[in-house]
Formats: structure tokens, C-alpha cells, sequence
């Protein structure tokens, strides 16, 4: 099962981010692009954004990725929703950070302003576990 999880993990591209600040959730539509592994997962935003200051104070996020994109309207009770909870490591490796800052670009080009800013930051989040929920009624719980 852990292996249909990170299957789609990497098929898909986009995610919500929940970050928690002072005990009260915060979320974020983010693109992401994980590791080959499936136990990785990287994304981009400003050092100055309230997501940044909330994970340096909190690195315990949880992310929902899903797949209505791909099912037709009609088709809601197919609709695949995975979280991923994990924990944020800063990626503070200039090396680390110009390569991944590279693979996201190449993956969502439309972040490329993004990533030429100087106060870019990859967000680097070590998957803990999965939650995998197929249509309304199946779920399977995973831990890494």
C-alpha cells in the first residue's frame, strides 16, 4: 500500500500545506516535487511569508494532496485524497538548495520569479506517514 501512496505523491504535483501557529491552523496552496524515493518533499516560497515563520516555530505539518483534477465531475466517489504528515527541515545547503530550487522550476515554470527572489527558501519536508482516502469510505494509514 505504501507504494500506491507514493505513487501518488509523485504523480501529483499540488498540494495544501497546513501549518499551525499559536495552536490554530494555517494553510497554503503549494507546488511540490518530491524525491524519487517518496519520502522527501520540496517546495518554494519566501523567507518572509507567515508559512516560513510558522514552520521555523512549528516544523510539524500535515499536506493534502488529491486527485479531483483528474476525475471527472461526475465522478467525485473516485476521487482519491491523500495527507502526508511530516516534519520541516530547513534546507540551508546552497548546493542542496540551487539543485531543488532547479527540479521545481523545471516541474512549474511559473515559479520561476519565484525562485529568483533573494529571499527564496526550500522548504524541505521529511514524510512521516501517509493517510490514503479512496472515495468516501476506504482508508489506509501508512508510516514510513
Amino acid at each position: 500500500m505504501i507504494d500506491r501512496m507514493r505513487a501518488l505523491l509523485k504523480e501529483m504535483d499540488m498540494c495544501v500545506l497546513a501549518t499551525a501557529h499559536e495552536n490554530r491552523p494555517h494553510c497554503s496552496l503549494m507546488a511540490y516535487v518530491p524525491d524519487a524515493e517518496g519520502r522527501w518533499i520540496y517546495m518554494i516560497t519566501q523567507r518572509s511569508t507567515k508559512k516560513y515563520q510558522y514552520l521555523l516555530e512549528n516544523p510539524h505539518v500535515s499536506l493534502l494532496v488529491d486527485t479531483r483534477c483528474q476525475e471527472r465531475i461526475m465522478d467525485r466517489g473516485k476521487v482519491k485524497a491523500l495527507t502526508v504528515y511530516g516534519f520541516f527541515e530547513p534546507c540551508e545547503d546552497p548546493g542542496e538548495r540551487d539543485a531543488w530550487l532547479s527540479r521545481i522550476v523545471a516541474r512549474h515554470p511559473h515559479l520561476k520569479e519565484l525562485a529568483d527572489q533573494p529571499d527564496a527558501a526550500v522548504l524541505s519536508i521529511r514524510v512521516d506517514s501517509f493517510l490514503l482516502l479512496e472515495g468516501v469510505s476506504t482508508a489506509y494509514y501508512e508510516k514510513t
